[in-house]
């Protein structure tokens, strides 16, 4: 009579499941990773502009601001490649805050995500 033996069943089970789960996991954590760092630079760029377009500010100051929001927000690195510049938004003079980051992959493997967001703010007039 011949007896069929199950030990070490369960472990081949969990290195199974843990084929399918594990790389899921790390998708959805990388997914929500990107749209956390993208909506938040989006908000710091669009902060930034607009406390450029005040009267007494300029583009300079945009961007010093934006790094700041960043900085406080998620991490300093993020806010490396930030620019802005005078221009025109809806036909009204205004400023444009650039911000190019990359998210690194949370895995052991693939590409970091680049990100590239602006701002807009419509520059204010002395009355």
């Amino acid at each position: 009579m011949c007896r069929r033996d199950d030990r070490g069943a369960a472990v081949v089970d969990f290195v199974l499941v843990s084929l399918v789960l594990v790389p899921l996991f790390l998708g959805i954590m990388q997914v929500a990773l990107v749209t956390f760092v993208r909506t938040t630079l989006t908000s710091a760029a669009s902060e930034g502009a607009r406390y450029a377009a005040t009267i007494d500010r300029g583009p300079a100051d945009g961007v010093a601001r934006t790094r700041q929001q960043v900085s406080r927000a998620i991490a300093g690195h993020f806010a490396r490649d930030v620019t802005a510049e005078p221009a025109t938004v809806d036909g009204v003079a205004g400023v444009v805050v650039h911000v190019r980051a990359v998210v690194p992959p949370l895995g052991l493997w693939g590409p970091g995500v680049a990100l590239d967001v602006s701002g807009h703010a419509v520059k204010e007039q002395a009355p």
